[in-house]
């Protein structure tokens, strides 16, 4: 980490694993499509999210995932590498696909808040990964460039966005 002056993570899948059934939440977003009278363009969650904006459901079907994003967020397990926030020398945020509320009550959840100097969720900026945003976000909040940030995450979305926002990546198995 000494080659940067900021580290950004993902949180989901790289510093815990929300407790979420996602099947659920897929089906809640559905629903909210459904009890709207609008056919599902997709039925994949992230887009149904991307997309919700043009039939007027934005507000319902955010609602519906962070719903159970906080809900699954106090018994989320910690992943290992969480451990490396306490042993950070620059700054360090997080970037999450996850609503910002929820980011929050896991890292609170593990004693990781301290850990961490800014939270960038899916509903901080108007638009989210693999959008380069979030990230840059997180970028200026920690008084950083780009260049000089590491992002670590553990999905091709995260690479990405990390390529996308001009900053160095490195999965989190490596």
């Amino acid at each position: 980490m000494t080659d940067y002056d900021a580290v950004v993570y993902d949180l989901d899948g790289t510093l815990v694993e929300l407790d979420v059934d996602w099947n659920a939440v897929a089906a809640d977003v559905l629903a909210v499509y459904d009890s709207a009278d609008v056919e599902p363009p997709t039925t994949d969650i992230w887009d149904l999210l991307e997309r919700a904006p043009e039939f007027d459901l934005e507000t319902e079907a955010h609602s519906a995932v962070a719903a159970h994003e906080r809900e699954g967020a106090p018994t989320s397990p910690r992943l290992a590498h969480a451990d490396d926030l306490e042993e950070r020398s620059v700054p360090v945020g997080v970037c999450s696909l996850n609503c910002e509320t929820a980011c929050r009550i896991a890292l609170d959840r593990h004693g990781l808040d301290e850990a961490v100097d800014i939270v960038v969720g899916r509903d901080t900026v108007a638009r989210q990964k693999p959008y380069p945003e979030p990230l840059l976000e997180a970028v200026d909040k920690l008084d950083a460039v780009p260049e000089r940030t590491l992002f670590i995450g553990d999905s091709p979305s995260d690479e990405l966005t990390a390529e996308r926002a001009g900053t160095a990546f490195e999965y989190v198995h490596e």
